[in-house]
């Protein structure tokens, strides 16, 4: 017979951001009765997350580390006339650990995995099982909502994470080797070393369309993998993704169209970065936003969350330009050119630019010089507007 279940406040998604959002309320407010509702039997499911040095303060690093599982202390990047390492740390987060603390940390009645929410208010929960749930305040972090009310191009992957023969000799990340054939777009390959003889290789795509070719992106990275002399065994592991690549949209809408008068945390609420699309900055700096907060009513953290989302997107009008540039402006086989340039800028302008805190004087510096792209193109699309 389906439940009445009450709490103080209801975390609806298992993922990054709502794992994170746990944590935080959790340790500031021990007292307070929290549910963590995951559709998948594992928080987290089957990802694992990255972010560089000065993608969080060294505050919000030190709460990271129980969960970070690998950690390089620089990277590097390939192109076809750059080749450069760059001396910041980049951190790695798996969902097997993060499950792992996070049951270590809650007590068990908080922790709700194998339980799909049909639909959320600001208020309650309703549970694909019939029970319901009633809440102070609820917080949605399902995931992506309806990307109509966005103008996007994407960002796709396939990974195999790989276990190499006699090992692969890479030493630190590759986030981007682009010295490979340019196709659908702007393709790179990423590297990360877990140890010496596992490897994960990951084929990216900035393209225009949506579209997934798991097979031919394979194939792609047995071919990738067989030219470097790695003897490679059957995938430990598999991830694919399609990620929107934001140049502009209409943020009240697809604000509405996750749930409206909801507070939203993590891609629901367009907390990434428009560009790289990295989330796990955001998810930190929103779970210690809403930690620090003493009221958890449905009404306040919809205003709190709402707010903070509205102010980034804001703010970020400069990365989404970009966007429009690289989408718009460059051909796609020779979008590879505005990253290599911009590859040839500072680590501390490249870093300032992951960690979504882009100076004036870097955006001056980014956008100065002959482009990367025909000029007629570039004042094309400017024209068409960035919103």
């Amino acid at each position: 017979m389906p439940a009445l279940l009450k709490c103080d406040l209801a975390i609806v998604g298992g993922g990054l951001a709502g794992a994170l959002i746990a944590l935080a309320v959790a340790q500031r407010h021990p007292a307070m009765d929290i549910r963590l509702i995951e559709a998948d039997d594992r928080i987290g499911g089957d990802h694992f997350w990255s972010f560089f040095e000065g993608d969080v303060t060294s505050a919000a690093r030190a709460w990271l580390t129980p969960l970070i599982e690998h950690v390089w202390p620089a990277y590097d990047v390939r192109f076809p006339t750059l080749t450069r390492t760059l001396p910041q740390a980049y951190h790695t987060i798996r969902s097997e650990r993060l499950d792992t603390h996070v049951r270590s940390v809650l007590p068990a009645r908080a922790i709700m995995t194998g339980r799909r929410a049909l639909a959320c208010s600001a208020t309650a929960v309703v549970l694909a099982d019939g029970d319901r749930l009633a809440a102070g305040g609820v917080i949605d972090a399902r995931g992506i909502a309806d990307v109509a009310a966005l103008e996007c191009g994407w960002q796709k992957f396939v990974g195999h994470e790989l276990p190499v023969a006699h090992g692969h000799g890479v030493g630190r990340p590759v986030v981007m080797d682009a010295t490979v054939e340019q196709v659908d777009g702007y393709r790179f390959v990423y590297l990360l070393p877990f140890t010496a003889d596992t490897l994960l290789i990951e084929d990216t795509y900035y393209s225009d369309h949506a579209t997934l070719d798991v097979p031919a992106i394979s194939a792609r990275i047995d071919a990738y993998a067989d030219a470097r002399g790695w003897r490679t065994g059957a995938p430990i592991r598999r991830e694919q993704g399609v990620l929107p690549v934001v140049t502009g949209g209409d943020f009240e809408a697809y604000w509405r169209s996750g749930g409206n008068k909801v507070a939203k945390a993590g891609v629901r609420a367009g907390l990434f970065h428009p560009t790289t699309g990295y989330s796990l900055p955001d998810a930190v700096r929103l779970a210690h936003l809403i930690a620090a907060q003493n009221d958890f009513s449905g009404g306040a953290l919809h205003a709190l969350t709402h707010d903070h989302a509205a102010r980034l997107w804001e703010e970020r009008r400069f990365y989404r330009m970009l966007d429009v540039m690289l989408f718009k402006a460059a051909d796609p086989d020779q979008r590879y050119r505005v990253l290599e340039r911009f590859y040839r800028l500072s680590p501390a302008l490249v870093a300032r630019f992951y960690a979504g805190q882009t100076s004036a004087w870097d955006k001056l510096r980014v956008l100065s010089g002959r482009p990367p792209v025909p000029i007629t193109r570039a004042i094309a699309a400017l024209r068409g507007g960035v919103r």
